[in-house]
């Protein structure tokens, strides 16, 4: 028998184990001693669960009569729990409860999980790092589906590799660095899950995640089917693709393939990055690595206990891309109203379209909002102006009315409208428009 468990639940034993790569969690233990040492192998049950050569080691008072097919019945049966609060699935740290939250750790929990809400008509959101998340206060009045997909699988020796959705984002980049495949590394620190990061094309450092990923396994809600996409399909722009526009909340993504360039040297053209080595220099993946790190730490985008400026949900605005003549008009208002000097420029950046790229920090801050600015237990970075965090037990309405405050007086001083990031669930539109 192969045993492909993902949760198996021994009633007779008073044991639940959640078998994750090599990790494990075993709840009521008084008879139970186990050990995971892998979580799919052959499994021999001729004795009843006595007998599970290189996967489970244990010594129990098992009952005479304890029927190993009854148990093995229960192994995909998907958990639900009632009104679990998400703050802390988020790195916001805001929101209130979901109705119904449960976790997939593999394809087979979607459909279930699925069944569950559309027989009581409820919505359902499906959550990865929460890294890039704002839940309102009330919280989500449907099934919030958390996925935890594993696995990390080279397809071949020319740097094709499938990962799992709910693989750590920054633990697919250290594998990669460490396997010297080249394609991510400006993109390392990022929080959130893999299956989270074709959604907004995530991208830093001269590098988007869409450069890389070939194709995406996901489930088409309204076919209610596996289907596979390419990267034409999935259509990546500026964080932006399918995912999170055209098609928002149709496709639940399982795996995502990526290629990746054995051996590949890194590429530096942000300028940011240039800065950190010496002209002529040729860094390892590893040291690029290295580099990024340290500046994302220095703004506060490495998500840590110790810094209070990680509770957040990372860049909250966009930057504005507009045309050339829009810009400069936008300049020259500027200049006529004093809000920059005659001879000071507005920092911006070409696109490959012959568009401008808008430093949306700069706006921020020129439209008076400091780093470190306070609004109520909510406030912007002290180390970097696209930021709003949780300072002390935010509220999310007040997370929201910061992000109002700065959109409006950046409309009226620069005439750009900001786009935010993160997704908001739980919110009416006029809550946030």
């Amino acid at each position: 028998m192969i045993f492909h468990a993902c949760a198996v639940f021994l009633p007779r034993c008073g044991v639940r184990f959640r078998l994750r790569t090599i990790e494990y969690a075993a709840l009521n233990l008084p008879c139970l001693v186990a050990k995971i040492l892998a979580h799919t192998t052959e499994n021999h049950f001729a004795r009843g669960y006595k007998s599970f050569p290189c996967c489970l080691e244990f010594s129990a008072r098992i009952p005479s009569d304890f029927n190993a097919a009854s148990a093995m019945s229960t192994i995909n049966t998907l958990h639900i729990s009632e009104n679990v609060s998400l703050a802390s699935f988020t790195t916001l740290g805001v929101g209130g409860p979901a109705r119904f939250f449960t976790t997939a750790l593999d394809e087979s929990h979607i459909a279930e999980a699925l069944s569950f809400a559309r027989t009581r008509s409820l919505p359902f959101f499906t959550l990865g790092g929460g890294s890039n998340l704002v839940v309102a206060d009330a919280g989500f009045p449907g099934l919030v589906l958390k996925i935890e997909i594993p696995g990390i699988r080279p397809l071949d020796a020319d740097g094709r590799v499938a990962v799992g959705a709910g693989v750590e984002w920054d633990a697919f980049v250290q594998y990669c660095v460490s396997r010297d495949l080249a394609g991510v590394e400006a993109l390392s620190g990022i929080p959130g899950t893999v299956g989270g990061a074709p959604v907004q094309n995530i991208g830093a450092y001269g590098q988007e995640a869409g450069e890389t990923i070939t194709a995406i396994r996901a489930w088409d809600t309204q076919s209610d089917k596996i289907v596979e996409l390419s990267r034409a399909e999935c259509a990546f722009e500026y964080r932006s693709s399918i995912f999170n526009t055209s098609r928002a909340g149709r496709y639940i993504i399982l795996q995502t393939e990526f290629m990746l360039q054995p051996h590949g040297r890194p590429r530096v053209k942000y300028a940011e990055l240039r800065k950190r080595f010496a002209e002529g220099a040729n860094p390892s993946l590893a040291e690029i690595r290295g580099a990024v790190m340290d500046l994302r730490k220095s703004k506060g985008m490495i998500v840590s206990n110790d810094d209070s400026d990680s509770r957040s949900a990372g860049s909250f605005f966009r930057n504005p891309v507009i045309s050339r003549d829009e810009f400069a008009a936008m300049e020259q208002k500027a200049r006529d109203r004093g809000t920059i000097a005659s001879s000071e420029t507005i920092p911006c950046f070409d696109t490959p379209e012959g568009d401008v790229k808008l430093a949306a920090a700069w706006l921020i801050e020129h439209s008076g909002f400091f780093k470190g600015y306070e609004h109520g237990r909510a406030g912007i970075s002290t180390k970097h102006a696209l930021a709003l965090v949780n300072r002390s037990g935010a509220a999310a309405s007040e997370i929201v009315s910061l992000m109002k405050l700065i959109e409006e007086r950046v409309l009226a001083l620069f005439g750009v409208a900001l786009s935010t990031e993160p997704i908001f669930i739980g919110f009416e539109i006029s809550e946030i428009s």
